[in-house]
């Protein structure tokens, strides 16, 4: 069974809301890929869609965009994720894992593309009484 922790970004209120992700729900986002978008519900967000941006497994690899499959692969990177030269046109060999998600992946990070009738704090149980009455 793969469980997830996702986080997922607000831009329209600069949040970031930290889900923990189990069972049939984490089994629906095994084998999708950066950039995909995918419908809230997984995450329980009725009625939006979010789409996915990156992500880490268990030894803290990071998934790149633009390495296909599930796998970690060592590649020569000089610029992009993962890697911040110290000087100019430096490269170096670095541990990376692809940009499909696999049961090894253990963060997934997401922001909203598109909005629900609901706000996000409102779904996730988050919001106060006092709150829900200023809207």
């Amino acid at each position: 069974m793969a469980n997830f922790k996702v986080v997922v970004s607000d831009p329209k209120e600069a949040r970031a809301y930290q889900l923990n992700i189990k069972d049939a729900e984490a089994n629906a986002l095994i084998g999708k890929s950066i950039g995909d978008i995918v419908d809230g519900a997984i995450f329980g967000l009725a009625g939006y869609k979010v789409k996915i941006t990156g992500g880490c497994d268990s030894s803290g690899f990071v998934m790149k965009p633009d390495l296909p499959g599930p796998r970690r692969q060592r590649i020569l990177v000089a610029v992009g994720v993962g890697y911040s030269p110290k000087l100019p046109g430096q490269r170096r060999r670095k541990m990376m894992r692809g940009k499909e998600i696999a049961p090894d992946i253990v963060q997934i990070n997401a922001k909203v593309v598109e909005y629900g009738s609901k706000s996000i704090r409102a779904l996730l149980g988050l919001e106060t009484a006092e709150e829900a009455k200023a809207e």
